[in-house]
C-alpha cells in the first residue's frame, strides 16, 4: 500500500510531513464518495471557498427571493 500525498489548496505545493497537513474541507461527488481537501498548517485560514459555486450559490438564492 502507497501512502497518500496531500497537496495544499492554497499554494499547489505538496505536503511532505502528514502533521503539518490539516483538512480544510470535503467535496460531495455524485458517483462516488467525494474527496478531502488539504491545506499546509500555515495555509489553512488563507484557503477561501470556491468563486464558482458561490456565483451559483447566489443565483439561486436571488431567484427565489424574486420568485416569491
Amino acid at each position: 500500500m502507497t501512502a497518500v500525498r496531500h497537496v495544499c489548496r492554497y499554494c499547489d505545493e505538496p505536503i511532505p510531513d502528514p502533521d503539518d497537513a490539516v483538512l480544510v474541507a470535503h467535496v460531495a461527488s455524485a458517483s462516488g464518495p467525494g474527496w478531502n481537501i488539504w491545506a499546509h498548517r500555515a495555509h489553512a485560514d488563507l484557503v477561501e471557498p470556491d468563486p464558482v459555486a458561490i456565483r451559483i450559490m447566489a443565483r439561486i438564492l436571488i431567484t427565489q427571493a424574486l420568485g416569491s
